[in-house]
């Protein structure tokens, strides 16, 4: 192998790899980077079993070969370069990188042990998506999956189409996000259940991409793929909750109130919360009040009112902060309606005049 690339593509395609690369003692090539140099590119290969990625960027060839390096090495070094080109040569089966003022042996690993990324052979499971709609998706739901691995099928986010859109959902029994994107297409998308350990990297991968992914799946992986780049990650081979039988199909109280009023409320209540992180959310139509309380026996306590347009019975329930506080941040619109159904009941948060995402946290016992 004997090439020459510029600097700032190989390292954007190092740092993409680098995250997936494995710890496993037992299979320490797991932590290399295979490098491909064939024809006028180079292709950058890394995987950990559970996601894998490959990426190809345009390189000067001057002899074709294949290498593979650890990959915080690499990545660190290509780190430290500031000129334009970096060479790279196979000598004596380790890999030399030069630039103008540096030249660096990395010993490498015997390429014929590196593992293959699995590929989905049906395009029969596929469709194309704008990148960041999935992203989208995504980044509005992750935060509500199990992070244990006890109930691998809520350590997830499902994916799955319904009546010309994309859904996206998470549950860890205590909180529900639910998340819908517009997608018309003829072509049926299987359920998939995603390992939420995989979706960070996913996001972090399809947030480089500005234009369409071809998305393929099949019972056992799933990939995302655009004209220079590969993803897969394995899926979770179980049944997600049927979770559509707990959304309320209405409510008995109802308050509607400014999203940025409910969050500075919700900061303040934050300070003294107690030890099991609780509030306690009163909504009385009645006497036109909305308040937010905590109470923390060695700091103090605090009631603030919110300003709200309120409508149904009086209700008053303790949730938790931190996951009251995370339903807001993917309403997109400005005001937010507060739906309640009595005592031991979900509250239902959405964003007004938009059903696209709704979410669902349980109340802590009185």
């Amino acid at each position: 192998m004997k090439i020459e690339c510029v600097k700032e593509k190989i390292k954007s395609a190092v740092l993409l790899s680098e995250k997936m690369t494995g710890k496993n003692l037992s299979l320490p090539i797991l932590s290399g980077i295979l490098l491909i140099a064939k024809g006028k590119t180079l292709t950058i290969r890394a995987t950990n079993l559970d996601l894998g990625i490959e990426t190809d960027i345009p390189a000067n060839v001057q002899k074709e070969g294949i290498a593979v390096v650890p990959g915080n090495i690499l990545s660190s070094l290509l780190g430290t370069f500031f000129d334009e080109n970096v060479f790279f040569e196979l000598q004596n089966n380790n890999l030399v990188v030069q630039t103008k003022n540096s030249k660096t042996l990395i010993k490498s690993f015997p390429p014929d042990d590196f593992p293959t990324l699995p590929k989905i052979q049906s395009r029969k499971e596929s469709f194309e998506i704008e990148a960041q709609k999935f992203v989208l998706g995504f980044k509005s739901v992750l935060y509500a999956a199990a992070l244990s691995d006890i109930k691998p099928e809520i350590a997830s986010v499902y994916v799955y189409g319904e009546h010309g859109d994309i859904v996206f959902a998470a549950t860890d029994s205590f909180r529900l996000a639910e998340k819908k994107i517009d997608f018309i297409s003829g072509k049926n998308i299987l359920p998939v259940i995603i390992p939420i350990k995989n979706i960070p990297e996913i996001i972090r991968v399809l947030e480089t991409i500005s234009g369409n992914i071809t998305i393929s799946f099949n019972n056992s992986q799933i990939s995302f793929e655009d004209k220079s780049l590969y993803l897969t990650s394995r899926l979770i081979d179980g049944i997600f909750p049927d979770y559509k039988q707990i959304i309320p199909k209405s409510f008995t109280t109802e308050a509607v109130v400014l999203k940025q009023d409910f969050a500075n409320a919700l900061r303040a209540a934050n300070i003294f919360r107690d030890k099991f992180n609780q509030i306690n959310i009163l909504v009385d139509p009645q006497n036109k009040k909305t308040e937010l309380q905590s109470k923390n026996p060695n700091i103090g306590e605090n009631v603030i009112c919110v300003d709200a347009a309120l409508q149904g019975e009086r209700i008053k329930l303790n949730f938790n902060h931190k996951y009251v506080f995370d339903g807001l941040q993917p309403v997109e619109k400005d005001s937010i309606s507060l739906q309640f159904n009595g005592e031991l009941k979900p509250m239902v948060i959405q964003g007004v005049g938009d059903k696209s995402f709704s979410y669902l946290v349980m109340p802590l016992n009185q």
